[in-house]
């Protein structure tokens, strides 16, 4: 008798493990031909995909584009970036033996690390050199120039500190003008920061319209095949059943668009590349235009179809429910 019951319950065992394999292998079985599916059925309407793709891609790149350009920008910025110096112009009609006395009671300050004085005739003869206008500068009758001091505050001024330090020496009864020469790049920090809000908020509406295309494409999809889901439906099919195919459309539809949306970013980059690379070497400059790379490509993939995916399953669950067999 002890053996019988062990058979049966072996027997018993046996068709219950079978059948939770065979509905795993039936549910991946049902995931590769969704896949496939749903892949033939944009590849077949070609001409209103590729439309789908563009919108989507253009959608994508708009906010990636800006935001590698603001990159490069702020690159190219990076090699900029040095210690504030502090130029101060003096009076006109203060001599040079002034100047130089004038450095030395503003290097025995604390908060400054290094003065030089610059004389107008040393002036003049290095914009002279630079500028190339030698002979137009020789013909002039007076030197426009005036005397100058360099000025590097300690390291351990920054910001407001080196503020109050330029309006400080600005009051000297000597000073005709002090030039924080960092300020302009302050000043393009700010601008770039509040760029990146503004990429940050145009990204986030185009992201809600691509869902929104996305959802309406599939809610097209769903109508033109509404007579296959109530037969799917009335034969035991759940809505998960129903609703996968849709989903891999959508993947689909924003892997296309994310692919599309790296090529044109890609493109642009490209196009600029040349004339970029030209007017920096006018300046002196190595700098080269940075692209999206492999990765920055991959991911802009994935964020298409984590957005296909998204926008599909917000019209799949919607719609799906509404339709049920009479």
């Amino acid at each position: 008798m002890g053996r019988r019951e062990n058979l049966r319950r072996k027997e018993g065992a046996s068709p219950s493990e079978a059948n939770l394999r065979d509905r795993y292998h039936g549910w991946l079985q049902h995931h590769r031909l969704s896949a496939a599916d749903s892949l033939l059925r944009v590849l077949d309407n070609l001409g209103p995909s590729l439309l789908t793709w563009l919108v989507i891609g253009i959608a994508l790149a708009l906010p990636v584009g800006l935001n590698v350009s603001l990159d490069n920008v702020n690159d190219l910025s990076a090699g900029w970036d040095s210690p504030a110096q502090i130029s101060v112009f003096l009076q006109e009609g203060i001599s040079a033996d002034r100047g130089n006395q004038l450095e030395i009671e503003l290097g025995a300050r604390e908060d400054i690390a290094q003065t030089q004085f610059v004389s107008r005739e040393e002036a003049l003869a290095e914009f002279s050199t630079l500028s190339g206008f030698a002979d137009v500068l020789a013909s002039l009758q007076k030197n426009p120039l005036p005397n100058l001091i360099l000025i590097t505050p300690t390291d351990n001024l920054q910001g407001s500190s080196v503020s109050a330090l330029r309006e400080s020496i600005q009051g000297m009864p000597d000073v005709a003008e002090a030039v924080l020469d960092m300020e302009w790049l302050q000043r393009l920090n700010r601008i770039m920061e509040l760029s990146r809000r503004l990429v940050m908020a145009i990204g986030l509406m185009l992201v809600a319209g691509v869902l929104l295309i996305l959802g309406n494409t599939i809610r097209l999809a769903i109508e033109n095949r509404r007579d296959e889901i109530v037969i799917v439906k009335l034969v035991g099919g759940s809505n998960a059943f129903v609703r996968r195919p849709f989903l891999y459309t959508g993947l689909w539809y924003g892997v296309g668009g994310g692919g599309l949306a790296a090529l044109l970013v890609s493109l642009s980059l490209w196009y600029l590349e040349e004339p970029v690379g030209n007017l920096v070497l006018l300046y002196g400059s190595g700098f080269q235009l940075r692209g999206l790379g492999v990765m920055g490509a991959l991911n802009l993939i994935t964020l298409g179809g984590l957005l296909g995916l998204g926008g599909a399953w917000l019209a799949v669950t919607r719609h799906i429910a509404s339709i049920e067999p009479r």
